[in-house]
């Protein structure tokens, strides 16, 4: 299977014929394994560790120096991640370095004329599938610093510690209300072995092991830049935790006391559980005897009833309107 905007592509193929291509951006099918016969290389380059971990040889990262004859960006939901990521493609490219952006409509990648247009010649030459296709030419490149893109902020409710982002991360910019309203339930000390599961900017595990010192804190995400930004929140507020990639539990070791989540439900701009399903399923193998899973979600989603298949009964710690947080012993 491949995606729609690899469907519009498809429908370029000369375009690819004996080049050296960098396929980058919001990539997740397995266009690459199609394109190779026409081409002469292929890089692929992917924020993403559930795609990264499912191909060869994709650079997982959030810089990336690979040159080519032409780059492909596939075009995300996130308008900061994509230019960060184009600016820092651009920044690295030679002079007329040719680049083909593919997004869907809906996405917003009808913006990339205007947010590029002061770096190069681009002009729409497909559109097909709900998407735009664009072909780019870089005649100015830019400055790229990464030191830029940082962003910080802090709340009261996370007493004292200064959170760390990039572009893309979920949180970004402001402690969202879910998150808000799961912290609001950690008022009794926490010990042992904590997994803050799709940790984004590292919010949760952060402010469990500033305020319980003797808990060993793990954090993973499948996002690069939820990874780095979460690292700096440790290492930027003088505190140990470990952080690293994992597609849920697909790189996870161990059992835990606690494994702590604001899982997300979007692929995309689309809904999805498949990784929460994950979650809730696989969890009681990675807990200890007496360990807890606490998560929160949108009130309307259907956890109760995966709850209650996988673990027989659960409890609600705090509910408002839009939110619940959910608690399940092993």
């Amino acid at each position: 299977m491949i995606s729609l905007e690899s469907e519009v592509l498809e429908r370029h193929l000369p375009l690819f014929h004996g080049k050296s291509i960098i396929l980058a951006g919001g990539i997740k099918d397995q266009f690459p394994q199609k394109l190779a016969p026409y081409c002469q290389s292929i890089q692929v380059w992917s924020g993403y560790f559930d795609y990264a971990r499912t191909q060869s040889a994709v650079n997982f990262s959030i810089e990336f120096q690979g040159k080519a004859d032409l780059i492909v960006y596939y075009w995300t939901k996130n308008k900061h991640e994509v230019q960060f990521q184009l600016m820092q493609i651009f920044a690295n490219a030679a002079e007329e370095q040719e680049i083909l952006i593919i997004g869907e409509n809906r996405c917003g990648v009808r913006s990339a004329e205007k947010m590029f247009s002061p770096f190069g010649d681009i002009a729409k030459i497909d559109s097909a599938r709900r998407c735009g296709l664009y072909h780019f030419s870089l005649k100015k490149r830019p400055l790229f610093s990464l030191n830029a893109f940082w962003k910080t902020y802090q709340h009261p409710q996370l007493q004292g510690l200064t959170i760390h982002s990039l572009p893309g991360v979920f949180s970004a910019n402001e402690l969202d209300v879910g998150t808000a309203l799961l912290l609001s339930t950690l008022n009794h000390p926490i010990k042992g072995k904590v997994l803050d599961l799709g940790c984004g900017a590292g919010i949760i595990g952060s402010l469990i092991k500033k305020t319980n010192p003797q808990s060993t804190v793990i954090m993973t995400d499948i996002n690069a830049m939820a990874l780095e930004s979460a690292r700096k929140t440790l290492s930027e507020n003088q505190l140990e935790g470990e952080v690293f990639a994992s597609d849920v539990f697909s790189n996870i070791e161990g059992k835990f006391d606690l494994i702590i989540s604001n899982p997300p439900f979007h692929d995309g701009i689309d809904t999805a559980y498949q990784a929460v399903e994950t979650l809730i399923s696989q969890a009681k193998w990675y807990l200890n005897q007496g360990g807890e899973l606490r998560i929160v979600a949108n009130a309307f989603l259907p956890y109760p009833d995966l709850l209650q298949q996988y673990f027989g009964k659960f409890e609600i710690l705090a509910q408002t309107s839009k939110f619940k947080v959910y608690s399940v012993k092993n």
